[in-house]
């Protein structure tokens, strides 16, 4: 196993946390959740056939009072 994938793991999850936190995300256009194509390649590893376009909608978290 490789001795820096700790460190890999840690950069890619802290950024990955932050862009779903701190955004909304919605489908462009008309698109609906059921349209979507969940379609897979196979190869050395798995991916979906087509890439997840997503719309980022900034979010303003409200403080409770």
């Amino acid at each position: 196993m490789c001795p820096g994938i700790s460190f890999a793991l840690a950069n890619v999850e802290l950024p990955l946390a932050q862009l779903l936190y701190h955004f909304d995300w919605k489908l462009p256009g008309e698109l609906k959740l059921e349209e979507l194509d969940m379609e897979e390649s196979f190869g050395l590893t798995v991916r979906r056939k087509k890439d997840l376009l997503l719309i980022p909608i900034s979010y303003a978290c409200s403080s409770v009072k």
